[in-house]
């Protein structure tokens, strides 16, 4: 049976884009994969917590040496890499926050990093790989080419990165210039901010559907 593993992460509630259009890519994989079954996580408004020491030397002791703290942390490991190890597919909601993710992916990420869970111990392989990771990114200015703060973007830099170690892949999504229907400074901006957005729904819409044949 097909597993969706949806994550959220932004602040804003029912006004955040990433929520709008994830929750649009869920429906759209729900359509695709009708008796599929979907786990759901929301990093805004239940963070994990940041990745402290207990959680560090969690990961190097047999689990009889653990001190409760420890033992508390590592359950949270285990649960956080079991939800991507059990899915098919997963969706991330990633929007910029002061140009880079919010801190609760970042903790995301790094309680994915479990030698013996996530990374082969003897090889360093990861062991997450071979599923679908989807990731929309909302973006309330412009940092494309030739914008004034092209590159500012380090979310989607960093990304592939953080989750290589375990073999995930990220594919990206993306909105921009969201802030310009409320930001009186970026009103000039608003077609461009909607043709943005159409693009990432087009993009969302296709992510499952099915293949047209050709002859």
């Amino acid at each position: 049976m097909a597993t969706l593993l949806h994550i959220d992460a932004s602040i804003q509630g029912d006004n955040s884009v990433s929520r709008q259009l994830t929750a649009r890519a869920a429906s759209a994989w729900h359509a695709a994969h009708p008796d599929g079954t979907v786990t759901y996580r929301d990093l805004g408004a239940h963070p994990v917590p940041h990745f402290d020491a207990a959680a560090n030397v969690s990961r190097g002791l047999p689990a009889d040496q653990h001190t409760p703290e420890q033992a508390e942390s590592w359950a949270r490991i285990s649960e956080l890499v079991g939800e991507v190890a059990a899915a098919d597919t997963v969706l991330l909601g990633l929007p910029i926050y002061n140009y880079g993710a919010p801190s609760t992916v970042k903790s995301w990420v790094d309680h994915l990093m479990a030698p013996g869970l996530s990374i082969d111990p003897e090889t360093g392989k990861g062991l997450l790989g071979g599923r679908d990771f989807v990731v929309v990114v909302s973006r309330g200015g412009g940092y494309g080419e030739g914008a004034p703060r092209q590159g500012w973007d380090h979310a989607t830099a960093w990304l592939p990165h953080g989750v290589a170690m375990v073999g995930l892949e990220p594919r990206f999504i993306t909105t921009e210039l969201t802030l310009a229907g409320t930001n009186p400074a970026m009103a000039g901006l608003v077609p461009l901010a909607e043709e943005s957005r159409r693009q990432a729904e087009a993009a969302i819409d296709d992510l499952w559907a099915p293949a047209v044949a050709t002859a």
